[in-house]
């Protein structure tokens, strides 16, 4: 099947847009953007590829990221308040000085998991996010004093 090419509009979930990417990209495909400093509060980026995407200091406070893959995005300082990153491919992916407060990355609606392997959470915050299931490896970064096993995620041996 081929994918036919048109301008990107990112909407919020009630509807409104919110993004124009100004770009010719096949539906849901944000790879290597640049999106930093956005206000993207409540985006639907749902199951959008945002593979090496810049969301440095970008505003995704209640965004809808569900089975988003965005492997090694670079969301250092971004504010992902009660975001929803259920069954998310987050491998490798730069959460340092994160906000994570609220935000679910729980198992998805078929039991898949949130992948973490290699994701760098250093200086994250993650007070009240619900990480149950979430799998990370040993090249998971966590913030000092973070025990994984006590949020009930799940470790994967490569």
């Amino acid at each position: 099947m081929i994918g036919y090419a048109c301008v990107m509009i990112v909407y919020t979930t009630e509807g409104h847009a919110l993004l124009d990417t100004h770009d010719e990209r096949l539906a849901g495909d944000l790879d290597s953007i640049d999106l930093s400093g956005r206000d993207l509060r409540r985006a639907d980026l749902a199951g959008f590829d945002l593979s090496d995407a810049n969301l440095r200091f970008t505003n995704l406070q209640n965004a809808d990221l569900y089975w988003a893959i965005m492997f090694r995005t670079d969301c250092t300082r971004a504010d992902l308040r009660d975001a929803l990153l259920c069954g998310a491919d987050l491998k490798e992916v730069n959460f340092d000085q994160s906000d994570l407060r609220g935000a679910n990355l729980a198992h998805d609606s078929v039991g898949g998991a949130t992948q973490l392997q290699g994701a760098s959470l250093a200086g994250a915050q993650l007070d009240g996010a619900d990480l149950t299931g979430a799998e990370y490896d040993d090249a998971t970064v966590f913030p000092d004093s973070f025990d994984p096993q006590a949020h009930a995620m799940g470790e994967v041996f490569r």
